[in-house]
């Protein structure tokens, strides 16, 4: 089954998205977006562009592989993986999470965007003596 367009483009820019150019984010998101991740949540394409423009900004790679998609009417769920560099945390070495978005589609465009994903295994567990916490915690609820 084929995705339908505002889908393949959505996913076609996060397969190619770098670390300083968000010019396609304007062909792929609706002026009126509503973007949620577990740490920010930015109203409007602008604040968005601003929103990858900072989180980016110590990031030295960042790329996703998408695992799966599915679509029903004007809306979707994508799983994916990204890895990623970032000059501060776990001594530049490459970070992998995994995690998924709900995206909702108008005029062809993604007007609702919510990532959800283990903020614990992207960043805090590569922050220094908190990291170590992190962990700790991590491993004491599974047993």
């Amino acid at each position: 089954m084929e995705n339908s367009r505002w889908l393949d483009n959505f996913l076609d820019m996060y397969r190619q998205l770098g670390t300083d150019d968000f010019g396609a984010l304007q062909d792929v998101y609706h002026q009126q977006v509503e973007f949620k991740d577990p740490l920010h949540q930015v109203n409007g394409l602008d604040a968005l562009t601003r929103y990858f423009e900072n989180i980016y900004t110590n990031v030295a790679s960042c790329n996703f592989t998408i695992i799966s998609a599915f679509e029903s009417g004007e809306e979707a769920a994508v799983y994916w993986s990204m890895e990623f560099t970032h000059k501060q945390l776990n001594g530049r070495k490459p970070i992998t999470v995994e995690g998924h978005s709900h995206l909702q589609m108008k005029d062809d465009l993604v007007i609702y965007h919510r990532d959800y994903l283990d903020v614990g295994s992207m960043l805090y567990e590569h922050i220094p003596v908190l990291g170590c916490a992190i962990k700790s915690i991590k491993r004491r609820a599974s047993q």
